[in-house]
């Protein structure tokens, strides 16, 4: 069938016109592959999608949960395995070109860290990880809903005050870290604070102000999907938008967990 389709074709250009001859032909078929004439990118490497981005995140999410099955059950795992998925984390983010390897590596240290670190919550505070999930679920749907239905886009201005602000909070949050293991102490999120009468751990504002970051960051993490796919980013930069994604939700997740653990004190 092929051939005759081919002959076909032939008899059709010479009643039209010149035939190639052999070499030609030969010659056209060695050609380097067609390229996408916006990007200049083989067709071979194509565009990066709205399904690019949800399958990885989702492949990454499974990993996650699996690895924290094991650090719920061994939980002093967690505080290693935090080490190796913050060097892991900051690879990731200063990297020009995504590492698949490295952020499955990324997901599976954290996801360690994450079961370790709420079998913990969980053992002072019983239902705690059951109401943090479902809080940075409902949390995560509200700011999808905002941002697909209401529009909530991001300025130039905006993003510089969010790197700002979330870069301020990282230090803070290595820095206190550093001082609560060196101290014994809960460092300056222990710290009770007064305000009109009433006293509270300095923790509760920090939780908040942490939480609503991060919730903010979501917005960032859409809008950069958005742009990646309409601006047809090669496909293998989905890989750094569910990184991206998978980030912020730990975040959050931890953020709301110790937010939670304050009220129920």
């Amino acid at each position: 069938m092929m051939k005759r389709t081919l002959n076909e074709g032939v008899q059709a250009g010479r009643n039209k016109g010149p035939v190639m001859s052999d070499q030609e032909l030969n010659n056209l078929f060695n050609q380097p592959a067609a390229q996408n004439r916006n990007t200049g990118r083989p067709v071979a490497d194509r565009a990066m999608t709205y399904d690019d981005v949800m399958m990885k995140t989702g492949v990454l999410f499974a990993i996650l949960l699996a690895a924290a099955v094991v650090g719920w059950f061994v939980p002093p795992l967690a505080f290693p395995a935090m080490l190796i998925a913050l060097v892991l984390g900051l690879v990731n983010a200063f990297k020009k070109e995504p590492s698949k390897a490295l952020i499955i590596g990324y997901a599976a240290f954290e996801g360690v860290f994450l079961g370790g670190i709420s079998a913990l919550f969980e053992s002072q505070f019983s239902g705690i990880v059951v109401q943090a999930v479902l809080a940075t679920l409902c949390v995560f749907g509200v700011m999808l809903a905002l941002f697909k239905f209401k529009g909530v886009r991001y300025g130039s201005k905006m993003k510089k005050f969010m790197f700002i602000a979330v870069g301020g909070y990282a230090i803070f949050s290595l820095i206190n870290f550093g001082i609560a293991m060196f101290t014994g102490t809960g460092g300056a999120r222990a710290v009770e604070i007064n305000i009109m009468g009433i006293s509270m751990p300095l923790g509760v504002i920090i939780g908040i102000v942490a939480t609503v970051l991060a919730a903010m960051t979501l917005i960032m993490d859409f809008q950069m999907i958005e742009q990646g796919v309409k601006q047809q980013i090669p496909e293998k930069y989905s890989w750094m938008c569910a990184f991206s994604l998978m980030v912020t939700l730990v975040w959050l997740y931890i953020e709301i967990l110790r937010l939670l653990s304050y009220f129920r004190n």
